[in-house]
């Protein structure tokens, strides 16, 4: 049986004291054990000792917000210890903090437990890829010409999890999995190039990199799966809604977008930055973020007005950015001689 202690969340910001009293995230009444149909939807309960007004608290209408949901199965195996809800909560109010200087708000739509099919909680992310980069184009224009492929495994896991919504392709849905496989190619020698796979901690499944292979009702889906370390569950959902929000791989200022990029000073990077820079030398990131199709704003009439859509599928240069792109040149793997 799992227990979720009361949390008390220090912020250098307001304090949020959150009171999580829940005994089990197993034994909620109104969840029922996955349908042995893989396809088939969870059935998902409310976890309702988190107070999701006391986390929405600090909201203010007429502010660009973007509207989340947690997923947290409750049949995750024992001796999983990565990812708890606990800290999960607390991810999601350092997201809160590291965003608030953009005046970009988070709203928690819910947080829900339920048994999802087991087959689900380790999948492949995407298809082995059939191109990697090389030095004709840049990582984003070689994305946009061959974009990454989600497994059929991944889209079923996914079609099973999110409920269907009205604003689905404008929410950002947190997922908590056992493990999420990320393969790539990178260069071995030579002109030769090897394929490796990563376990990721999370993965944003972002627009720049799929473009339009995930099915649009999906495309706000974030899976979460290490959290075990301070530094982890203060960055991971922050540095991965900075890759759906604002579009971008692993760059910052004079720093070209890269597959695994530490370095620090930026959220974008692998590090404990956490700055969002604006301008041109700050590779335009808060500009790409206040036009992100995932935020809104509340009218006076209490209404969403949400922000244009893609254009093209939300590659890194859809016509939706305007000018706040970087045209850069790729930086070659090998020698011009091979």
């Amino acid at each position: 049986m799992r227990s979720i202690r009361n949390i008390v969340v220090k912020k250098t910001m307001p304090v949020f004291l959150i009171f999580l009293m829940v005994t089990s995230c197993t034994n909620l009444s109104n969840t029922s054990n996955y349908n042995a149909d893989s396809k088939s939807n969870v059935n998902w309960s409310h976890i309702d000792k988190i107070d999701i007004n006391e986390i929405n608290s600090d909201l203010v209408n007429g502010k660009p917000t973007v509207d989340i949901g947690i997923y947290f199965p409750s049949n995750l195996d024992s001796t999983f210890t990565k990812v708890t809800l606990n800290k999960m909560i607390e991810s999601f109010l350092f997201a809160k903090e590291i965003f608030k200087p953009t005046d970009v708000q988070l709203n928690l739509l819910f947080a829900k437990t339920g048994n999802i099919n087991p087959s689900y909680l380790s999948i492949q992310a995407n298809e082995t890829p059939g191109i990697p980069d090389t030095e004709y184009v840049n990582l984003y224009e070689n994305s946009r010409r061959h974009p990454s492929i989600p497994t059929t495994h991944a889209i079923d896991a996914f079609r099973s999890i999110v409920e269907k919504d009205i604003n689905n392709s404008r929410t950002i849905y947190l997922i908590a999995l056992q493990d999420v496989f990320y393969p790539f190619l990178t260069l071995a020698e030579g002109r030769n190039w090897m394929m490796k796979t990563v376990r990721t901690g999370g993965l944003s499944f972002p627009s720049y990199s799929y473009v339009d292979q995930i099915p649009e009702e999906l495309r706000g889906v974030i899976t979460i799966t290490n959290l075990s370390t301070e530094d982890r569950y203060r960055k991971t959902i922050a540095h991965e809604l900075g890759h759906k929000l604002i579009n971008v791989s692993h760059e910052y200022n004079g720093i070209n977008p890269g597959f695994e990029v530490f370095d620090e000073g930026g959220l974008m990077l692998y590090g404990s930055g956490e700055d969002i820079p604006s301008g041109k030398e700050g590779r335009w990131h808060l500009e790409r973020l206040q036009l992100s199709p995932y935020l809104y704003k509340i009218d006076e009439s209490g209404n969403k007005i949400w922000s244009g859509d893609y254009k093209e599928a939300g590659h890194y240069y859809d016509p939706i950015y305007d000018n706040y792109v970087i045209h850069f040149l790729p930086e070659p793997q090998i020698n011009d001689d091979w």
